[in-house]
C-alpha cells in the first residue's frame, strides 16, 4: 500500500504549508460566538478540561450537569476555573444525562457533550421513545480523523453506533456523514467510498451487494450531497496507485474522503489502526438527533477533544443559519 515517493512528499509538503487539520477546524470555530453546549456528568480530570479548554478557546459556552459538589471537587483539585459555568445539579450519572436532554429541549443548548459517563448511558437517554431527541434519520456516529499521512481530513463512519446497519440504516449513517462534511466547512459534494474486503459484486460477501445497492440509491435520489463508489476495499478507496493496478476509474477511488465501514467491528477496528499505527486523532460526533452529541473517549487528545467541539459547533451554527425563521 502507498502511493510514489513524490506523492508522499507533495503530502507532507501541503500539511506543511496549511498545518494541522484540526487547527483550522478550531480556528474556524472561534471565528463565530461560542455554542451553547450542554456537558452531561463532567466528573473527571479529562472530562471536565475538555469542557474548560473549549470553552476558554471561545468555541463553547458549556450548562456543567452533574453532581454539583463533585464537579466543584473536581476542579478545585485540578485548578480549572468553573466560576463563570452554569452548573445544574443532578444526583447521578443517569439523572444528569436525562436532565441534560431536557436542557436540549428547552433550547438551553445546541451541543450536548459527553463528560465521564459511559456512552450507552448517555446514548440512553438521547434515543428514548418518549423525551429523547431522536429525529426520522437514524443516529450514527462519524469519526472525524487527522491522519498524518493523508492529505484529506478523513471521515469514518459508523465506528460507535450501530452494529449490524441494514440498508435503509447505511443510506442514513451516508446521508449524516455527507450532510457534516457539506454543513460544516471541510467543502462540498464529499467522495464517499463504501469499503469491503473486494472492490468487486459477489453474493458470498453480502456487503458488497450493500454498497452496490448504495451506489444505484444515490443515483436515484435517495442520498444527496455526495459521490459515492462501492463497493471499495480499503487500498483502493484512499490509494491512487492501488486503484489504477485493479483498473478502477472513478471520481472516488484513490481520493475518499468519507470511509463508509460495513460493520461497527470494521469501523472500530478501521479507526483505532489509524489512531495508533498512523498517529491519527479522531474527533468524535454523532449526528441524526435533534443536536449534535459530542462523543470524547478517556484516550482522546486535548487537541482532539477540542476539535470534537469545533465540528459540532460549526455544524449547529450551519443548521441553525439553515433553519426557517418562524413569523411572529
Amino acid at each position: 500500500m502507498g502511493g510514489s515517493g513524490s506523492d508522499r512528499m507533495s503530502t507532507e509538503t501541503t500539511q506543511a504549508q496549511h498545518g494541522s487539520k484540526y487547527d483550522r477546524l478550531i480556528a474556524a470555530a472561534r471565528a463565530a460566538p461560542p455554542t451553547p453546549t450542554v456537558v452531561v456528568h463532567p466528573c473527571d480530570e479529562t472530562s471536565l478540561r475538555g469542557a474548560v479548554d473549549s470553552a476558554s478557546a471561545g468555541i463553547i459556552r458549556p450548562i456543567l450537569v452533574g453532581p454539583e459538589r463533585k464537579i466543584r471537587e473536581i476542579a478545585t483539585k485540578f485548578d480549572l476555573d468553573v466560576s463563570g459555568f452554569e452548573i445544574v445539579d443532578a444526583a447521578h450519572s443517569d439523572d444528569a444525562a436525562a436532565k441534560g436532554v431536557e436542557l436540549i429541549h428547552a433550547a438551553r443548548g445546541e451541543l450536548l457533550m459527553k463528560g465521564s459517563l459511559h456512552t450507552d448511558e448517555l446514548m440512553r437517554a438521547v434515543t428514548a421513545k418518549a423525551g429523547g431527541l431522536r429525529t426520522d434519520r437514524r443516529i450514527s456516529h462519524v469519526f472525524v480523523m487527522d491522519v498524518p499521512a493523508y492529505a484529506e481530513t478523513i471521515f469514518v463512519t459508523d465506528a460507535a453506533i450501530n452494529i449490524f446497519p441494514d440498508l435503509d440504516a447505511k443510506r442514513d449513517i451516508i446521508q449524516n456523514a455527507i450532510d457534516l462534511y457539506n454543513q460544516a466547512g471541510f467543502g462540498h459534494t464529499p467522495r464517499v467510498a463504501i469499503l469491503s474486503a473486494v472492490e468487486t459484486v459477489t453474493s458470498k460477501i453480502p456487503s458488497t451487494i450493500e454498497a452496490a445497492a448504495l451506489c444505484k440509491m444515490a443515483d436515484r435520489g435517495q442520498i444527496t450531497g455526495g459521490l459515492l463508489d462501492g463497493p471499495l476495499a480499503f487500498d483502493n478507496a484512499i490509494d491512487p496507485e492501488a486503484a489504477r493496478i485493479k483498473g478502477i476509474t472513478s471520481e472516488v477511488a484513490g481520493r475518499a474522503q468519507i470511509l463508509v465501514v460495513p460493520d461497527l467491528e470494521a469501523g472500530n477496528m478501521l479507526a483505532k489502526n489509524l489512531a495508533y499505527f498512523a498517529k491519527a486523532d479522531g474527533a468524535g460526533i454523532v449526528l441524526g438527533a435533534r443536536v449534535p452529541v459530542v462523543l470524547t473517549s478517556r484516550a482522546d487528545s486535548p487537541r482532539a477533544r477540542m476539535a470534537s467541539c469545533a465540528v459540532a459547533a460549526l455544524y449547529a451554527r450551519a443548521r441553525r443559519q439553515k433553519a426557517p425563521t418562524v413569523a411572529a
